[in-house]
C-alpha cells in the first residue's frame, strides 16, 4: 500500500514530480508519467491512489522506474493548457488525464506522445477519437458512460421520491451547457416522467447551503449529483447538508453514498482507475494508441446507504433494495 502521509506530502503544488529516483536503482528504463486534472492539489493524489497502487502490482514502482508528475487546475480549465505544456516540456512518457477538458488540452499540447483518458463521457462526440474501436491518433482509455445512463439517475430518484415534481441538479456550471450530453439524458427522463429539473450551478463548497436553501425553497423534493470535481472533493459537506434540508440525493459515484449520500448509480471508480493503469502498462510496452480500443463499462452498481433513508424519513421501496448491488445499513 502506497503511504498516505508521504503521498500527500509529494503534492504540495500545482506541477509535482514523484519523489527523485533512488541511487543504486536506476539500472532499468524509468518511465515519467503525467497525471492531468481539472481535479484539486489536496484531494487529486488520494483519487490517484488506486492507479499508482495499479501500477505498482504492474512493476512500476514510484521511487525505482516510476516517476509520476501531477498537474491539477484546481477547477479552473482555463489553466489545463499551460499545465498540459508544462509536462510536455518535462518530456514525460505518457499523460492521464480525467475527462474531456483534460484530454483536449493534452491533445492541443501533443500529437505524440500517448494520451490514457479515464473517465471521458462522449470522446468520439467531443472529437477526441475517431471511434470507440480505432481511436486513431495518441488518444485512448475509458469512458465512464454509457448512453442513457443519466437517465437512470432521474428514474431511480423518482423510485423513491414518487410524488416528486421537481429534482434539483448541482454541480459547476461547467457541466450545464444546454448541448451536453449530460443535460440531453436528464432532460429527456425528467420529460418522460413528468418532472421539472432545476440546475443549480456551485464553484466551491461556500455556495453549497445557499443552493440547498434555494433548491428547497423552488419547491426540489431531492438532488442529483452528476460527476463533478467540486462536489466530489468536498461530498462531505455536501451530503452533510443535504440532510441538514432533508433532500435525498442520487449521486454519480459511491464515494458519496460511502460519506452519507443516500444513492449512487455508475460505474465502479475503482475498476475504472485500475483498468487505466492497464491501458498504461500496454502502451509503455510498445502498444500503440490509435489501435487500442477505448473501453466502455460493462458493470454498474446501485449503492443504497439504508442509514441514510432512515434519518431522511424515507422507505426504500423493495424493488429498489432487491437490485441494490450493495446495502450500507
Amino acid at each position: 500500500m502506497i503511504d498516505r502521509r508521504a503521498f500527500l506530502a509529494a503534492t504540495g503544488a500545482v506541477l509535482l514530480a514523484a519523489p527523485l529516483v533512488a541511487e543504486g536503482q536506476q539500472g532499468g528504463r524509468i518511465y515519467t508519467i503525467g497525471i492531468l486534472s481539472l481535479g484539486f492539489p489536496d484531494s487529486g493524489p488520494i483519487w490517484w491512489e488506486v492507479f499508482l497502487v495499479a501500477l505498482r502490482e504492474l512493476n512500476y514502482v514510484q521511487g525505482r522506474n516510476l516517476l509520476v508528475k501531477f498537474a491539477f487546475a484546481s477547477d479552473q480549465p482555463e489553466r489545463l493548457a499551460g499545465l498540459a505544456d508544462d509536462l510536455v516540456r518535462a518530456g514525460v512518457d505518457l499523460i492521464v488525464t480525467t475527462s474531456e477538458r483534460e484530454t483536449r488540452a493534452a491533445r492541443q499540447a501533443t500529437s505524440t506522445i500517448p494520451i490514457v483518458m479515464t473517465i471521458a463521457p462522449d470522446p468520439v462526440g467531443a472529437g477526441l477519437i475517431n471511434s470507440l474501436a480505432r481511436p486513431g491518433g495518441n488518444v485512448t482509455g475509458l469512458t465512464n458512460l454509457v448512453p442513457g445512463l443519466r437517465q437512470k439517475y432521474v428514474e431511480l430518484l423518482r423510485e423513491v421520491l414518487p410524488s416528486a415534481s421537481r429534482i434539483a441538479v448541482i454541480a459547476s456550471p461547467l457541466n450545464f451547457a444546454p448541448e451536453s450530453q449530460l443535460r440531453r439524458e436528464l432532460d429527456t427522463a425528467a420529460t418522460t416522467l413528468g418532472l421539472s429539473l432545476s440546475y443549480v450551478p456551485v464553484q466551491s463548497p461556500d455556495d453549497f447551503e445557499a443552493a440547498l436553501t434555494g433548491a428547497r425553497r423552488a419547491g426540489a423534493a431531492g438532488i442529483i449529483a452528476p460527476y463533478d470535481p467540486v462536489t466530489l472533493r468536498d461530498r462531505r459537506a455536501l451530503v452533510q447538508l443535504t440532510l441538514k434540508h432533508r433532500l435525498p440525493g442520487m449521486y454519480a459515484t459511491r464515494e458519496y453514498v460511502d460519506d452519507g449520500g443516500l444513492m449512487s448509480y455508475g460505474a465502479n471508480p475503482v475498476d475504472l482507475r485500475r483498468r487505466a493503469a492497464v491501458i498504461v502498462d500496454r502502451i509503455l510496452k510498445g502498444a500503440k494508441p490509435a489501435d487500442l480500443p477505448v473501453e466502455q463499462p460493462t458493470k454498474f452498481e446501485l449503492v443504497i446507504n439504508l442509514k441514510t433513508a432512515k434519518a431522511l424519513g424515507l422507505t426504500i421501496p423493495p424493488s429498489l433494495l432487491g437490485r441494490a448491488d450493495e446495502v450500507i445499513q
